[in-house]
């Protein structure tokens, strides 16, 4: 399946940008270079959220259970360009499953565990998944999420889907146990079965490896389609600004779903033949457990997980900081303080990151920006003629900045406009959204954010953030349309009217707030709005508001439109820090 013009490839492979290995292609050379080292952990703590106990696999044995799986998936009918839903928490079997499915062509779909009908059911259709692969159960014992169960009764819905399989034990009837199915052990007969499905799938470097899934302003997920090629150019800008050595021992807290866990922890990973630590679900007191013992060379965190640490030095003991000397962050504006901090008491260096599964990037970090000062306010103003940034993917794109009225280019300071994209690492368009994919880009064929900048600097060297145009709500790092969840709530019974907005919070960056106005002689509660969402409307835990705002009437501009400004306003009173 390939998705990109021919032009385009042409032009980013004459410049060499992108080539002809594939995802595969580099797993392969780094088990033969790295055999019985280890590859892939699982988090510590995996008994509070999937069966079994912790697992650590070496390359070579890594190499295996992926030869497993390929095996499974042929026996199964699923081969090049075939979609799979991959819903899965952070866990080595993530890397079986993306590396099988690099090797035969099969595209994955990996969506966030928290995904539920409400969003899978869209997803289902746009991409007509052949197969779900999964686990039994998703959660703690006792409070677990059945999730093969749920594949199994959505299937009745997706005739498409003719296969899920899963990881775990009592499996629901009518779904395939990977473990008890798949071969083993491996016979010469097996590998040359491989060898020909590999052969036959002739995968090259444009084909689309995943679809993943991203929240924008319209009201479903939207689906980002991105080739090996679109994978490999990215590891680039995290090894420079990381300063990363081959063999580098990665934790990584982030959903292994999308763009901010899968380039590093997957992209990554495999061009460094590293070792990658799974963490899953965030707790700090485990996050700090696996920085002290498993010898951790780069891993990253949000802004007000940093803040935490900084101010109760007692949390960093025993963190070896000769080791640890960058930490990544962003989806937040970034301390001054913090940022400082880190460098002065520890010697450590925060990369500052501004990112979207579109692919467009900017990387903030000492090779560029030295002064930690600037370097938590400012990014290069990658893209631009007359700067030479030391990032070498800020030398293979473009950006402008529009303004958003005019449409013409802002090129002084002090002037807010959208940040705009162009280049090998931006993707193509949506999946099977052709006008969405139109609007999505320029005249000039710019990708646009939705993101606000502004040019600074005494040479105009530096883009500082400003804000979002797109009526967003970032949760923990997750974007969460206000309009999916307004057109839901528009039908829970006693609403009249309602609006969302994100009130801050210190720790998860923003949470929701139901602005509702009830119908006559009623009143909605927090918990019924949550009750009908979660049971009527099955939607994701983490687009469940935390917070409702009673107001007698939505306020509006003289053409009707709502004021979210002034929502935010009377919403941010509700947090705990406003009390």
């Amino acid at each position: 399946m390939v998705l990109v013009k021919p032009e385009t490839i042409a032009a980013y492979t004459a410049k060499g940008w992108w080539g002809q290995q594939t995802l595969w292609d580099l797993f392969v050379q780094q088990v033969s270079a790295r055999g019985d080292a280890e590859a892939v952990v699982d988090a510590c703590n995996r008994s509070d959220f999937a069966h079994g106990t912790q697992r650590r696999l070496s390359w070579r044995e890594l190499a295996q259970e992926t030869d497993r799986f390929c095996l499974l998936l042929l026996r199964h009918g699923l081969g090049r360009d075939d979609i799979v839903v991959v819903h899965l928490p952070n866990g080595v079997e993530q890397y079986v499953v993306y590396l099988a499915c690099a090797r035969l062509g099969v595209v994955v779909t990996p969506v966030p565990v928290q995904y539920r009908e409400h969003e899978l059911d869209h997803i289902l259709s746009l991409t007509a998944a052949k197969a779900a692969i999964t686990f039994t159960q998703i959660g703690r014992a006792g409070h677990a999420h059945l999730a093969a169960d749920m594949y199994r009764q959505l299937s009745a819905a997706h005739p498409s889907m003719h296969t899920v399989l899963a990881w775990g034990p009592d499996l629901p009837a009518g779904v395939v146990g990977i473990e008890s199915t798949w071969p083993d052990p491996l016979t010469t007969e097996h590998q040359a079965q491989l060898a020909q499905a590999e052969q036959d799938a002739a995968v090259t470097a444009n084909d689309v490896f995943s679809i993943c899934w991203t929240s924008g302003t319209e009201a479903a997920p939207k689906g980002v389609p991105r080739s090996h090629n679109e994978w490999l150019i990215v590891p680039p800008s995290i090894i420079e600004a990381g300063q990363l050595e081959p063999g580098a021992r990665l934790l990584n807290p982030f959903p292994l779903v999308n763009m901010s866990g899968l380039s590093a922890a997957f992209a990554t990973w495999l061009v460094l033949g590293g070792t990658v630590v799974q963490h899953q679900p965030f707790s700090l007191p485990i996050f700090l457990q696996q920085l002290r013992e498993e010898r951790i060379d780069y891993t990253v965190a949000a802004p007000a997980i940093l803040n935490m640490l900084l101010q109760d030095e007692r949390l960093l003991a025993g963190i070896d900081f000769q080791r640890l000397k960058r930490i990544g962050s962003g989806s937040a504006p970034l301390s001054e303080w913090m940022v400082c901090g880190f460098a002065e008491r520890h010697g450590v260096q925060i990369v500052n990151y501004f990112g979207s599964n579109e692919g467009a990037a900017l990387s903030g970090s000492d090779i560029d920006i030295p002064d930690p000062a600037l370097r938590a306010q400012y990014f290069p103003r990658a893209g631009v003629p007359g700067f030479d940034w030391r990032v070498s993917t800020a030398r293979k794109i473009q950006t402008r900045l529009v303004d958003l009225d005019s449409g013409a280019d802002i090129i002084r300071t002090g002037q807010a406009g959208e940040l705009r994209f162009k280049g090998p690492t931006v993707f193509s368009g949506y999946f099977n959204a052709p006008d969405m994919s139109a609007r999505a880009f320029d005249e000039q064929g710019f990708y646009r954010t939705g993101d606000l900048f502004e040019i600074a600097g005494d040479r105009l060297q530096y883009y500082r953030y400003v804000g979002r145009s797109k009526d967003l709500v970032m949760r923990g790092g997750m974007n969460i349309s206000s309009e999916e969840i307004e057109g839901l709530l528009a039908a829970c019974p006693g609403v009249q009217e309602v609006a969302v907005v994100g009130v801050p919070d210190r720790i998860l960056g923003e949470k929701l707030c139901a602005c509702v106005v009830s119908a006559p002689g009623q009143t909605v509660s927090l918990g019924d709005l949550v009750e009908f969402l979660r049971s009527q409307q099955r939607v994701a835990a983490y687009k469940l508001p935390e917070y409702v705002l009673q107001i007698d009437a939505l306020p509006r501009n003289p053409v009707g439109k709502i004021l979210k400004r002034e929502l935010r306003e009377q919403a941010r009173t509700l947090a705990p820090e406003a009390a």
